[in-house]
């Protein structure tokens, strides 16, 4: 099945659980395509569509909101998954930035939706950045969340596997 990856990652932690995805779905066809460096994907060449952005205080990437609206119409005729990463821990936060993310009818469309966590590198923040960061969330130092349980069921869901 042919799939594409698509998603927004401005500081890599996203386009890194994007190729975790990737090398264990292990399907024979697969692309990645960041929206942070291409604005357009020739969507008509997938079967399968894996959509995923970073939340940023609460919000999901404009790159990809605004991908998902032009293409809505073909969206809904793939099979999709859908995931966020970000650092809230809170299980209704992460649920309420999923809807913030992505519209209803994908959302209920969707074959499977993950939260797969997120890392605050703080090599990889501006000064301003790495400020709020230890403001809002108490963190001084790298750290990195990542749910890597999360993305072995996301693969298990999406390739349709039960066990």
């Amino acid at each position: 099945m042919k799939t594409a990856i698509i998603f927004s990652s401005k500081h890599g932690t996203t386009a890194k659980v994007a190729e975790m995805l990737a090398e264990q779905l292990k399907l024979d066809e697969i692309k990645l395509f960041n929206l942070q460096h291409k604005n357009e994907v020739n969507l008509q060449e997938f079967e399968a569509v894996i959509l995923g952005t970073a939340i940023y205080a609460g919000r999901p990437m404009k790159k990809t909101k605004r991908f998902i609206r032009r293409n809505l119409k073909t969206l809904k005729t793939k099979k999709i998954g859908l995931f966020i990463c970000g650092m809230d821990p809170g299980k209704e936060k992460q649920a309420e930035e999923m809807r913030a993310s992505f519209p209803d009818v994908l959302l209920n469309h969707a074959t499977t939706k993950y939260y797969l966590g997120g890392e605050f590198i703080f090599e990889d923040l501006s000064f301003f950045e790495r400020f709020i960061v230890k403001k809002v969330s108490k963190v001084n130092k790298s750290i990195s969340l990542i749910h890597h349980e999360n993305i072995k069921k996301f693969v298990k869901e999406f390739k349709g596997e039960t066990n």
